[in-house]
């Protein structure tokens, strides 16, 4: 079964039939977890990089921010018995809606990034590919059983 994942929203799925997709990651990110071990994925879009910018945002929906959207997904998937050193994680989005970076001048797209890269470095984890920043906007796929993850992108397919 295929599962649209919104903005500010998380699906995780063990069935390995599952396709977990989102669309449209402009400054938005798209983080993908997988264990490889327990065949399970988890695909988080958030659009802000700290949840300390509003904590009672972050309170009803923790999807919303980097830092406590991925806190949720990986507490799901420690639960469930994964250990750090099985999780495979992938990111996409981070886009600019300038055409001079430099003119953007709240950059969301790269503090997303930069607060993601923070977020693992401090919980000990390792991004394992990335396709961030630029100008345009992205659409990623999941495949639960086997963690792979596409990025589309001006008509183009590419596996990360």
């Amino acid at each position: 079964m295929v599962y649209t994942v919104g903005v500010a929203d998380l699906k995780i799925s063990g069935d390995s039939m599952d396709v977990l997709i989102t669309y449209a990651l402009g400054s938005c990110l798209g983080i993908t977890v997988y264990d490889k071990k327990l065949k399970k994925a988890g695909l988080l879009h958030c659009m802000m990089p700290e949840s300390s910018i509003d904590k009672d945002k972050a309170a009803e929906n923790p999807f919303l921010y980097v830092d406590s959207g991925m806190k949720v997904m990986l507490n799901d998937f420690y639960r469930s018995g994964s250990r750090k050193h099985d999780l495979v994680i992938k990111v996409a989005g981070g886009a600019t809606s300038k055409l001079n970076e430099d003119q953007d001048f709240f950059q969301i797209g790269r503090r997303n990034f930069t607060s993601l890269r923070k977020y693992l470095w401090e919980e000990g984890l390792l991004l394992k590919s990335y396709d961030v920043g630029g100008y345009s906007s992205r659409t990623i796929t999941i495949e639960v059983e086997k963690g792979k993850m596409v990025v589309k992108s001006h008509g183009y397919l590419r596996e990360l």
